[in-house]
């Protein structure tokens, strides 16, 4: 393959793996003289700063553009709302198309129709360089009907319609319809329905772009780890199945079992506590080995508490744990606190209940916030 020579020469690797064997194909172009619509990769490179490979990329797939008019105009109307040229080139990334829109007819009417629903002109520039695919769906089609039937789900708090845009890239712009609406009654065949569906789709949006098949299956794994339709958690087991594979939730699974729970145990933690599953498998080890040696609680208390090994150890656990520690060592309690009760505290709750202590407050505060102060020895050594 020949090489094209040049002061401003970009390269790309493409691998291919024919027959098990990994071939690296170079390739080198010219900023210009390679470039499919030179007029047009000039003008992405030189005027709005884009980098060469994505500069090449738009001219190859628009090469039989002549005229920069459309593109400029569609640029001159995206700065005018406030978008910088790293933020046209991240739309463009993911939707290259709207450089060449009709202005008047295409994005202008879109986005009247986001400020319609309450897109503030500031946050204009950051919400379309994430969701620039939304440029390219049919008003009337697509857009507006597919927004009329999230916010059936959502209500009409449309601060939450732009948190599901921004918690997941093409939503709506991608999928059809159908697909949408199916898996809403589905999940709503289901029992969840109202606040916990829109829950869902607040947090996992995603979910509801499944292909129907991959929803049912997500909903069967639930369903045989004990859940029925007609609980209130299923949704929450839902949420965790989405977010793990089956190998990874295994493991998990197993984790549980090595550390000295019965299989009762894991059943009866993951329903009350699906959330648990996606906690890291260190900050587990690290719970248990503290609830079970430090705090010397019972495997049937942990177990039938798993949100305990839910809590942050460094910033909630630890800290109130040393705390009640002294309040022991100096009897300051007539009657003894569960410390289970002390860590439900919220931490309002919790700074009342030092307070009471007046005459070792400040003591017992030292303590609870040891934490957020490292001591002179691990501040040296974080320097050195």
């Amino acid at each position: 393959m020949q090489t094209l020579k040049s002061s401003s020469i970009f390269s790309s690797f493409r691998l291919l793996k024919p027959n098990s064997f990994i071939v690296i194909q170079y390739f080198s172009y010219s900023s210009v003289t390679a470039a499919p619509n030179p007029p047009l990769f000039n003008y992405l490179v030189k005027d709005l700063n884009f980098d060469e490979i994505q500069a090449f990329s738009i001219s190859n797939r628009f090469r039989k553009v002549k005229s920069l008019e459309k593109t400029q105009s569609a640029v001159n109307f995206l700065q005018s709302l406030g978008f910088s040229n790293a933020q046209i080139a991240s739309s463009a990334r993911l939707a290259p198309q709207i450089l060449f829109a009709d202005v008047g007819n295409v994005l202008r009417p879109k986005i009247k129709f986001f400020q319609d629903l309450g897109l503030m002109e500031p946050h204009i520039p950051k919400f379309f360089s994430m969701n620039s695919t939304l440029l390219t769906c049919s008003l009337d089609k697509k857009l507006i009907p597919s927004v009329q039937l999230v916010k059936k789900v959502l209500g009409n708090n449309n601060e939450d319609l732009f948190k599901v845009f921004s918690r997941c890239n093409g939503f709506i712009a991608r999928d059809s319809i159908l697909k949408l609406s199916r898996n809403i009654e589905y999940l709503e065949s289901c029992g969840i329905v109202g606040s916990q569906l829109s829950m869902l789709l607040r947090r996992q949006p995603r979910i509801f772009r499944l292909r129907e098949s991959t929803l049912r299956n997500l909903v069967s794994r639930a369903l045989d780890r004990g859940f029925s339709t007609d609980s209130r958690m299923l949704v929450h087991a839902i949420h965790t199945m989405n977010c793990l594979s089956e190998k990874t939730f295994k493991k998990k699974w197993e984790l549980l079992k090595s550390c000295g729970f019965s299989e009762n145990d894991c059943a009866t933690m993951f329903r009350k506590a699906p959330g648990l599953f996606r906690v890291s498998e260190e900050k587990l080890k690290l719970g248990i080995e503290f609830f079970i040696n430090a705090a010397k609680f019972n495997k049937d208390v942990v177990a039938s508490h798993p949100f305990l090994l839910m809590y942050s150890l460094e910033d909630r656990v630890i800290p109130r744990y040393r705390v009640m520690q002294i309040i022991k060592s100096k009897r300051l309690l007539k009657k003894d606190r569960s410390f289970l009760y002390i860590l439900d505290q919220t931490e309002i709750e919790f700074l009342e209940f030092i307070s009471r202590f007046t005459d070792d407050v400040e003591e017992l505060l030292i303590a609870y916030k040891a934490h957020l102060f490292p001591t002179s020895s691990s501040s040296e050594e974080e320097a050195t």
